[in-house]
């Protein structure tokens, strides 16, 4: 069993989740702070996207909440050894000095969901899992093979 997958629902993080949400915390003042105040600001100015997961059951619990925006990988701060790794499988004959990625800039889990009894993987790791596969799906819209996280 899943609880992210099968007791929650993907939102973005807007306006109408703020208004209809009890306050996000998961135990990190900065992080509560950017969901409280700064996500809107920071959306609009298009530094980033916000997502939350929402429980199915009480649409007012945000169960946790992230920020995705454009990132690359530049191949010459990488040493030599990570350099070979990262383009190691780009089947192009010519390398590119960077590559697109995605950045998980702001990550956060509610405190009093952090881990559901029987499940086999915590939520954190459950939403990292979510991520992943959202940008390695056939429809991934933004053309990235790397996930970085800030």
């Amino acid at each position: 069993m899943s609880f992210l997958f099968e007791k929650c629902t993907l939102h973005v993080y807007d306006k109408d989740v703020l208004k209809n949400s009890k306050a996000f915390d998961c135990g990190n003042d900065d992080l509560n702070g950017f969901f409280a105040n700064d996500v809107i600001n920071y959306t609009s100015e298009l530094l980033g996207k916000s997502y939350c997961f929402k429980l199915d059951e009480d649409q007012t619990e945000i169960v946790a909440a992230f920020t995705i925006s454009n990132d690359s990988i530049k191949t010459h701060t990488l040493p030599n050894s990570r350099k070979k790794k990262v383009i190691a499988d780009i089947p192009r004959q010519k390398h590119m000095k960077s590559y697109p990625a995605v950045l998980i800039g702001r990550l956060g889990v509610n405190t009093n969901y952090r881990r559901i009894e029987g499940e086999e993987k915590s939520i954190g790791d459950q939403l990292m899992d979510f991520i992943k596969s959202w940008f390695i799906d056939k429809s991934n819209k933004t053309g990235c093979r790397f996930i970085i996280v800030d």
